[in-house]
């Protein structure tokens, strides 16, 4: 009786280790090159604004949890240095590499996916794996 609790515990294991070798490997690689998703808006935010951040946040914790994700308010004054350094008045979206200073421009895709969970998490992946490739 004492040996059935053991073999599930270890086939346990392995599903769990098989199920986040990906993950794991995504997450070295990510981390290795330290990319950022930057998100801007306006003070008063659209449900499109809203939209892009729910999705974008979702694709980044189901696929890239070691990306990093931040929001900022493009009309608050302490946020004015990196809104101009983005050239961001309000909603935009954008990978960065502050290592580089690389920086993508996501803003136009976004707005044209958004309506699509499905597209949008596709193209965002592929966004993502072409920044990381160079």
């Amino acid at each position: 009786m004492k040996t059935f609790p053991r073999l599930v515990l270890l086939l346990a294991l392995i599903v769990f280790a098989a199920c986040n070798s990906d993950a794991q490997q995504t997450a070295k690689q990510t981390t290795a090159t330290g990319i950022q998703v930057i998100q801007f808006h306006s003070e008063h935010r659209c449900v499109t604004c809203l939209k892009i951040e729910k999705l974008t946040r979702g694709t980044l914790a189901a696929n890239y949890p070691a990306i990093s994700f931040f929001l900022y308010n493009a009309e608050d004054k302490k946020n004015e240095k990196i809104a101009e350094q983005f050239e961001a008045s309000g909603t935009a979206l954008f990978l960065y590499n502050p290592k580089t200073g690389k920086k993508k421009n996501l803003t136009a895709f976004a707005f044209m996916r958004a309506g699509n969970e499905t597209l949008f998490d596709t193209e965002l992946k592929k966004f993502i794996e072409e920044f990381l490739k160079g």
